[in-house]
This record gives structure tokens, C-alpha cells and sequence, in this order.
């Protein structure tokens, strides 16, 4: 009896198998390698999914580098002669002189190189606006609104003194024009441009 009761200690003494360890790395060794591919299908899908993206966005820019029809300017009625360069360049050397010999000699020269530089350089905006080439819309938009505001200020200064509320209302009346012109010459850009960017695919086509 005393053998079999010290037989029975030593067995209940000895240590026992770790199942759920066992479980557990069996768990861990079987889903591993279930993981991996998954991942790797995923981080494939990932970067296909990104190159997709930088392909779309180079077609997208080849695309609309090739829509422009060129960098050519809008030639003007009177080509080849560059009347307005012509101008331009005239009336920059008259404004120089001017500032010069202002005082001396009057201010006629610089007048008249501001005016001519003022006029070809209008012409080349105007051309280039039409042309749907390169849009100013704010310069060609703000410059009636200068002149109008100018000669108002410049009669009603001839004859008597300006009064507070005419600069008001002439303020208002310039905000006014200058967001009616603004619309109407931006409204004519994208027209122009659309025009000229379907000529160019035809051309090509």
C-alpha cells in the first residue's frame, strides 16, 4: 500500500503537458502563414492602386499639355509689322526724355510717351484677351473704371469744388462697373480659350 500510495505522489508530482501553450503556438504557427499572404495582397493591391493614381495624373497632364494649341500669340491686323512693340518702345524712350527735360521743356514729351506706351501696351492685353491666349481681366476691367472716375473728377473739378458725396457715389458707381466688366471680360476669356483649344485638337487631329 505504501508503494503504490508514493508511486502515486511522484506521478501527481511530475509536470504536466501545457495544452493551451501548445494550443496557442499550433494557433500561432497555423494562422502565420494565413496572415502573410493576406498582407501581401494587400500591400499588392495597395501599390497597384497608387500607380494607377500616378498614371492617371501623368495621362491628365500630357493631356492638358497637349490640349493648349500652342504658345503662339494672336497676330494682329497689321502683321509682320509690330506696331504695337513699335509703340511701345517709342513711347518708353519719349517718357524717359520727358522726366528728364521736364521742367525745362515742358511736359508734352512725357505725356506722349505715357499715352503711347499706355496705348500699345492696351492693344497687346486687348489681342492677347480676345485670343483666349493669356487673360487680363482685371487690368482691362479696372481701366475704364479709372478713366471714368478721372474725367468725372477733372469736369466737375473745372467748375466748382468737389463735394463728399460725389466721391461716395462715384465709388460705389466704380465698384458697380468694375464687377460688371470684370464678369463680361472673364465670360469672353473662357469662350475664347475654349475656341481656341478646339482648334488647336482639330488641327492636330
Amino acid at each position: 500500500m505504501a508503494t503504490r500510495r508514493k508511486d502515486r505522489r511522484s506521478r501527481s508530482r511530475k509536470p504536466r503537458p501545457k495544452v493551451e501553450s501548445a494550443g496557442a503556438s499550433a494557433l500561432s504557427t497555423d494562422t502565420h502563414p494565413q496572415q502573410t499572404p493576406k498582407k501581401r495582397k494587400a500591400r499588392d493591391r495597395a501599390g497597384a492602386q497608387a500607380s494607377n493614381a500616378r498614371a492617371d495624373r501623368s495621362r491628365i497632364r500630357k493631356a492638358a499639355v497637349q490640349s493648349v494649341p500652342g504658345d503662339d500669340r494672336p497676330q494682329a491686323p497689321w502683321h509682320p509689322l509690330p506696331l504695337s512693340e513699335i509703340l511701345i518702345l517709342v513711347g518708353a524712350i519719349g517718357t524717359i526724355i520727358g522726366l528728364r527735360h521736364g521742367l525745362t521743356h515742358g511736359s508734352a514729351p512725357l505725356f506722349a510717351g505715357i499715352g503711347a506706351v499706355a496705348i500699345g501696351t492696351v492693344e497687346v492685353m486687348l489681342r492677347e484677351h480676345r485670343g483666349g491666349y493669356r487673360s487680363h481681366t482685371i487690368v482691362l476691367a479696372l481701366l475704364p473704371v479709372i478713366i471714368l472716375h478721372t474725367a468725372v473728377v477733372l469736369i466737375v473739378s473745372a467748375y466748382s469744388r468737389i463735394p463728399q458725396a460725389l466721391n461716395i457715389g462715384l465709388l460705389a458707381v466704380d465698384i458697380a462697373l468694375f464687377v460688371l466688366l470684370f464678369r463680361f471680360l472673364r465670360a469672353r476669356f473662357i469662350d475664347a480659350h475654349r475656341d481656341r483649344v478646339f482648334k488647336g485638337r482639330r488641327t492636330r487631329g
